[in-house]
């Protein structure tokens, strides 16, 4: 992730401009700007007004946090705040979350955060919880590792190979919307646990 963000925004385009699978004409076009004029951007020839960023970052889809990447990178500042949820100027969007978590009572809910830890749950969770190895109850909680793990939920799932490879597809879309060595080192720690099949099933339909 260092790494990443030292690199010039122009190769950080690029970057991201190949994973979206599109050409420079094609970005150009979404864009409303020259092929030529991209061109110099991707290699360093001129550098983007912190607008032309922003209008790359929307085309492109990139997520707030790395576009805050993308700024700094091209000499701006960052204007996409990050908080916990448990920030007091979150009050209310952590209401909301526990307003539908408790709405799905009597039955389980969780939220998580995009590493897959767990941030808030309803109270139909703990009981669920029972006789789990305490080290996979540590915080910060990974609901992926709880699933798939052979002292978590693992051997109380019927279907685990199929929900494996669920949740597989999950992570590995993920990885292709915005890279995260979290992420991608994740896949290659569950895929190490037992339990079957990591590719999705034809019939598994999981939407973007």
């Amino acid at each position: 992730m260092h790494s990443r963000r030292m690199q010039p925004v122009g190769t950080q385009l690029r970057e991201w401009r190949q994973r979206r699978r599109l050409s420079q004409l094609d970005l150009a076009g979404h864009a409303e700007v020259s092929t030529r004029h991209l061109s110099f951007l991707e290699t360093g020839r001129s550098l983007p007004s912190r607008e032309m960023v922003l209008r790359l970052a929307d085309r492109l889809e990139v997520p707030l946090r790395e576009r805050n990447q993308l700024l700094t990178a091209a000499g701006y500042a960052p204007m996409f705040a990050e908080r916990p949820l448990d920030d007091p100027s979150m009050q209310v969007a952590r209401q909301a979350v526990q307003r539908v978590l408790k709405a799905h009572e009597p039955w389980p809910a969780l939220a998580v955060d995009r590493h897959w830890n767990l941030v808030a749950s309803n109270r139909m969770l703990p009981p669920l919880l029972v006789g789990i190895a305490d080290e996979l109850l540590a915080p910060p909680l990974n609901v992926l590792k709880l699933s798939l793990h052979p002292q978590g939920l693992a051997p109380r799932i019927l279907n685990l190979p199929q929900w494996r490879a669920h949740l597989f597809h999950r992570l590995r879309q993920q990885v292709a919307a915005s890279p995260d060595p979290v992420l991608a080192a994740m896949i290659d720690e569950l895929r190490a646990l037992p339990g079957g099949a990591t590719e999705p099933p034809e019939q598994i339909n999981v939407e973007a």
